[in-house]
């Protein structure tokens, strides 16, 4: 006896739908099996690159980037000796002021690699809140690198709130990166007690804090540079027996970003006017304090203090 031919349609739907199960079932397993392979290839790659990134931290904690800052006592150097020369160093660089006086050299492996540049109408020859340091740094074909203005206004400030101690500050601007970075010195300082300044660089949108503090023995202007975990990353070594000064620096490998030399770098130049900075911030301080001097702000500086969300 033979089946009706509806009942034979019946049976060849059920077997379809459960031949179409079936594949489905086989592809999931198939598809969940090539998801492991490839999470699994995905943790191996992974794993691969932070060993390789601990590896390469590891290596370069081992090493250290050296360079020196050589500061000239006379105005006599390639730079400024010369017929005309200030005139075509303004044509290299908008950043070479008429005022801009070269004082130092830094010289890295052997070779120089750029110079110190300070303006000398704003610091030697003004006088109240006119009279400020500003440092420029550029490469040794005089492109311009770095800049480190005194911000006056934040100085008196914070020398006014820590008693009259001074607490100059610095705005740092380095080429081309997108944030300003400040240097202030502690108000949190004991008498015949080391010095510090801070500062903290962003990376990946990430601040990173180090600060600069004043050797307890030193002869010759001498810091170590300290990083947020407290280790040592970096030292400032100043020669004892020079005329103009003369600093060995050197930076731990893993730290060795271009931004944080270009702060070393300017900070060792400050070390120079270190002394009559201080003395500048507390005079300003006490004056303003007593009513002797009416506060006034360049337009330069005051440019630094703009709100960065006004209305343009």
């Amino acid at each position: 006896m033979t089946a009706s031919p509806q009942k034979k349609d019946i049976a060849e739907v059920e077997a379809n739908t459960a031949a179409a199960e079936a594949a489905n079932v086989a592809r999931a397993e198939v598809l969940e099996q090539a998801k492991k392979e490839e999470t699994v290839k995905a943790k191996t790659a992974l794993s691969k690159l932070e060993k390789g990134k601990k590896d390469a931290t590891s290596a370069a904690r081992k090493t250290w980037h050296d360079f020196q800052v050589d500061v000239w006592i006379t105005n006599f150097n390639s730079y400024e000796f010369g017929f005309w020369k200030k005139e075509r160093n303004r044509g290299k660089s908008r950043q070479f002021t008429t005022d801009m006086d070269i004082f130092a050299e830094v010289i890295e492996n052997g070779t120089r690699t750029g110079v110190l540049g300070y303006r000398r109408e704003l610091w030697k020859d003004a006088t109240g809140m006119n009279k400020r340091l500003v440092f420029k740094l550029f490469s040794e074909t005089l492109n311009w690198k770095a800049s480190m203005d005194m911000m006056l206004g934040r100085s008196v400030q914070q020398t006014l709130a820590a008693h009259g101690l001074p607490v100059p500050c610095y705005s740092i601007n380095t080429s081309p990166d997108d944030y300003i970075v400040y240097l202030e010195r502690s108000a949190h300082k004991w008498p015949l007690m080391p010095e510090n300044f801070s500062f903290f660089l962003m990376e990946g949108g990430e601040p990173k804090f180090y600060r600069f503090r004043r050797d307890l023995i030193n002869l010759g202007g001498d810091y170590t540079l300290i990083d947020q975990h407290g280790e040592h990353v970096g030292h400032i070594d100043g020669a004892v027996l020079t005329i103009g000064g003369k600093w060995r620096c050197k930076v731990r490998g893993d730290h060795a970003d271009p931004r944080l030399l270009m702060v070393m770098k300017l900070f060792t130049g400050m070390l120079v006017f270190n002394g009559g900075a201080r003395r500048h911030v507390k005079k300003l301080a006490r004056d303003i304090h007593d009513g002797r001097i009416k506060p006034d702000i360049q337009r330069q500086e005051a440019d630094l203090y703009m709100n960065p969300r006004r209305i343009r």
